[in-house]
């Protein structure tokens, strides 16, 4: 069969991985093999059905022992297969904030499918609180300390383990050793820390932890959200017995078992891959800040993923400057991409309290293991030359 189109052009220098990698080929041809079973539904009693839920579920427990999770005993853990983050972020807080009484806590840099799922329950009645964030990118966890002081209810807590827009990494495991005693449970969306760091769901000590297989080169359309033993979560679609009745509708047996090995390659991958992109990051940055010296590379005083970029080159329009590098043929973003298009400036570098010059003109550059030295190096040049170009026309 012809095929098409291309998700990026051979001339493209992708640096926008934290909106999606691209799918491993190792997984791709994973995926095309498991497609190729052609399984049927793995909720079917029959014979052909039970070979299908025993693909899900060896790939449930891929996932969890993969991600150090418990998977033995009456206080095994789970993990639900979703569509993706937003779903698994969504599930997340509606889940557990039907189930607790008290306000909820979120970070003032989180995901948008965070933000907005807080804000929704906020117009139903909940309570929300905002955690700050300080000019680090670090986010400052006093007034939960305080809160928890004057034994205030809380229903949960949500923070990242890694912001997506500048990469600094958050205090997830002080947030959960603070949260507790009190009997707070505590959700981390570590959709682009994993596979970039090692990430322990045990160690980290949260009682809920999200995941999406596409921002690991795994394919898109499917997620997880893994659930500690002892939680209770309140369905948000219904009609269907399926995963405890938690998230009902029919499993992929592909999708589950392509996201399980791109998790294993993920994992047994991750030190060299990590090595990789803080190489090219490290390049990336030291080549743009030594020609351009007035840029910054924003949260660069805390711990970041290594292969995260946040940089700003004051007095430029950073939609004009993503545009214009797009006709160089450098894929990068300014922000998240679920807000991309969105014309309002990042709530995450507002909230970190720069400057409105350096907000506005931010881009975000992600690179990927796959990103060659090559690449590196030719894209630095495209952008210090559509730099130059648009600051001589002001």
């Amino acid at each position: 069969m012809e095929i098409l189109w291309k998700l990026v052009d051979s001339t493209v220098i992708y640096f926008d991985n934290n909106a999606t990698t691209q799918i491993d080929s190792r997984v791709a041809e994973h995926l095309a093999q498991v497609l190729g079973q052609r399984f049927v539904n793995p909720a079917s009693q029959h014979s052909a059905g039970r070979s299908a839920r025993t693909a899900v579920e060896d790939a449930r427990d891929s996932l969890l022992r993969l991600c150090k999770a418990r998977t033995r005993g009456m206080r095994s853990d789970s993990a639900l297969f979703t569509s993706g983050g937003t779903e698994s972020n969504n599930l997340a807080l509606c889940g557990l904030a039907a189930k607790r009484s008290g306000c909820i806590v979120v970070s003032a840099i989180e995901h948008p499918s965070i933000l907005a799922t807080a804000q929704r329950l906020e117009q139903q009645g909940r309570e929300v609180r905002y955690l700050p964030c300080m000019s680090t990118g670090q986010i400052d966890l006093e007034p939960l300390r305080d809160w928890i002081a004057r034994s205030e209810s809380i229903a949960l807590v949500s923070l990242m383990l890694a912001n997506n827009e500048t990469g600094v990494l958050q205090p997830v495991s002080e947030l959960a050793a603070l949260s507790k005693p009190a009997g707070i449970p505590v959700h981390t969306d570590a959709v682009q820390a994993f596979g970039k760091i090692p990430v322990d769901f045990e160690a980290l000590d949260v009682q809920l932890m999200t995941l999406t297989a596409h921002k690991f080169h795994g394919p898109v359309g499917v997620g997880a959200l893994l659930v500690r033993h002892s939680v209770l979560l309140e369905p948000m679609f219904f009609g269907g017995f399926q995963q405890a009745s938690l998230r009902p509708g029919t499993e992929s047996p592909a999708l589950a078992s392509s996201m399980a090995f791109a998790t294993e390659l993920a994992v047994q991958e991750q030190s060299d891959r990590s090595t990789k992109m803080m190489q090219a990051r490290e390049l990336l940055e030291s080549i743009l800040l030594s020609e351009i010296p007035d840029a910054l590379v924003l949260g660069s005083q805390a711990p970041r993923l290594p292969h995260t970029t946040s940089l700003s080159f004051p007095g430029l329009d950073r939609q004009l400057l993503q545009l214009a590098l797009d006709r160089e043929g450098i894929a990068c973003g300014t922000g998240s991409a679920c807000a991309s298009g969105s014309s309002q400036p990042s709530h995450v570098l507002q909230a970190m309290g720069l400057g409105k010059p350096i907000v506005q003109g931010a881009i975000r550059l992600s690179l990927s293991w796959e990103t060659s030295e090559e690449q590196v190096l030719a894209g630095a040049e495209r952008i210090i030359r559509v730099v130059r170009r648009l600051r001589a026309k002001h």
